[in-house]
């Protein structure tokens, strides 16, 4: 899968506002490149965090994906207690194509996979589809 089906995929869950990041438009430079995905079907930024997210380099309090390697980056999602908990514990976070608890934002309970492919695309496509719900169900709550 590639960054550019994988942000094709989220958006047509429907209702998905999608920040890119980029040179010139008041974002921080560290942002710069990496995707994220809110619930927003009225297009306006909603407060809290985004349901994913896309990165494609090492944060500074998060290198343990090793995303400075030429072509790598991760795919985060907000699974939920349920998905999360059923996910194999002690994943290696900078192994391809495998499901593991976030680095940073486990206890939140997210999930990545860097570089998705065969082995995880249908979990992944699954775990967007919850998280889209999830972050529907808030926005309708509201």
């Amino acid at each position: 899968m590639s960054v550019v089906s994988i942000r094709h995929h989220i958006e047509s869950l429907g209702g998905v506002l999608t920040l890119a990041p980029a040179p010139g438009d008041g974002t921080p430079e560290i942002a710069w490149g990496d995707f994220f995905f809110y619930y927003a079907p009225d297009g306006v930024l909603p407060n809290g965090q985004p349901f994913a997210t896309i990165v494609t380099k090492d944060y500074p309090d998060d290198t343990s994906s090793q995303l400075s390697r030429p072509g790598f980056y991760r795919v985060n999602v907000a699974a939920g207690r349920d998905a999360f908990e059923r996910v194999e514990p002690d994943v290696d976070p900078a192994t391809p194509d495998v499901l593991f608890a976030h680095p940073v934002y486990a206890a939140q309970h997210w999930l990545s996979v860097v570089n998705p492919g065969v082995a995880s695309e249908v979990a992944l496509k699954e775990l967007l589809a919850v998280a889209h719900g999830l972050a529907r169900g808030r926005a309708e709550r509201r």
